[in-house]
């Protein structure tokens, strides 16, 4: 007992630190208490002048006057963020809104993500779907015209593509079961993620790690392969909800703020809110505690006909966060897969960014349930592109 409550210890340490990792490298080392070494001397501790008592003084002061400025700031970021708090749990009860305008998803995007998974799909019923969604169009147009697919004629020249019925025909149903999650995905996310530079790249490259090894473990639980990598893909569209949502509140509870004490001439407040940036640990709290039920959510408002997402999607979300009384049991296959997927895809990021000891791994894995068959099967995947064939 003492050493599966153990175990499970080190799971949620390593969940948190994929979702720290997620915000920025930076954030990650100071939340495990990482000590970079060139800050460490080795050497003997060089002689300097003893300061003298004026200077005692000044410098007393002026830690004094810091630590208070400090205090001040901190408490203009604590109330902010109250005011953040309760206006995106606000938000977050219009769903319609999130959906449509937080996102920016188009009816049409499921419509042809469920048309996809039918036998009778056919580049004909996808055409006026993907007609209705230009960035769709220029975004599959493209891809054919990269210089790795491009075909060429008979005297050797490249034929350029220059209609989006043309490029569905070019890439086939096969690749397209593959190739417009993709796209969707890249296209509902956050337009820059200011000041967190690099979560919007994170954020694509883990929905894309997962969807992949997803669809590489799918053959293994009689999945079909279409499925997991859709899900897969889809699994984290609650973080870029919560990621836009959180970047726009701030930005527009912050300027409100500075405007009134702007008004009110309230000189301290309004130096300190203009120290003031986006919260990374806030928003580390919200994707940790809120992103797997509002994909859920989200899921189920897609109302896929032929995808069986909805059952799964709940019992990912259930399951989303390692405790020792929060599971279930006897999962369905797909839930399986996408839970060893995600799982996966989090691991290859601590890994690339060596924040995940060899030790550390064994337990996560163990966690997961993913079998060193599993684990050599995945080994061996790219996760950085499609590998379509055309």
């Amino acid at each position: 007992m003492a050493e599966n409550t153990k175990q499970i210890r080190i799971a949620q340490a390593l969940a948190e630190r994929a979702h720290d990792l997620l915000i920025s490298h930076n954030f990650a080392q100071q939340q495990i208490g990482y000590i970079h070494t060139l800050e460490i001397n080795y050497g003997e501790k060089i002689a300097q002048r003893t300061m003298l008592e004026v200077e005692i003084a000044a410098a007393a002061k002026r830690q004094q006057t810091s630590t208070s400025h400090h205090k001040y700031i901190a408490k203009a970021s604590i109330h902010l963020h109250q005011i953040i708090e309760s206006s995106i749990e606000t938000q977050l009860e219009d769903l319609d809104n999130i959906y449509h305008e937080v996102i920016g998803i188009q009816d049409s995007v499921p419509t042809i993500l469920d048309l996809l998974a039918v036998k009778s799909a056919s580049i004909g019923r996808l055409e006026p779907l993907v007609n209705d969604l230009p960035w769709l169009g220029r975004d599959l147009v493209s891809l054919v015209n990269l210089p790795q697919y491009r075909k060429q004629n008979t005297k050797g020249t490249s034929i350029k593509v220059d209609t989006p019925a043309l490029a569905l025909r070019y890439l086939g149903l096969e690749n397209l079961q593959m190739v417009i999650p993709t796209f969707a995905m890249r296209h509902w996310m956050p337009h820059s993620t200011e000041p967190f530079s690099l979560l919007k790249r994170k954020l694509r490259d883990m929905s894309m790690s997962t969807a992949i090894a997803a669809k590489e473990l799918a053959p293994l639980y009689g999945v079909k392969e279409q499925h997991a990598f859709t899900l897969g893909m889809l699994v984290d569209v609650g973080k870029i909800a919560l990621t836009r949502l959180y970047l726009h509140t701030f930005e527009k509870v912050w300027q409100n703020k500075v405007q009134i004490a702007r008004d009110k001439s309230h000189k301290d407040l309004h130096t300190a809110l203009l120290e003031l940036g986006p919260d990374p640990l806030f928003l580390r709290h919200l994707l940790l505690e809120r992103s797997a039920t509002l994909s859920r959510t989200l899921v189920e408002k897609m109302a896929f006909r032929y995808l069986p997402f909805n059952a799964v999607m709940e019992e990912f979300s259930a399951g989303y966060l390692p405790t020792d009384t929060q599971h279930v049991t006897d999962p369905l296959p797909l839930t399986e897969v996408v839970r060893k997927a995600h799982g996966y895809s989090q691991y290859l990021s601590l890994k690339d960014s060596q924040l995940i000891e060899p030790d550390e791994a064994e337990v996560w894995f163990m966690h997961l349930g993913l079998s060193q068959d599993e684990q050599k099967k995945l080994a061996k995947c790219a996760f950085q592109s499609l590998q379509l064939t055309i």
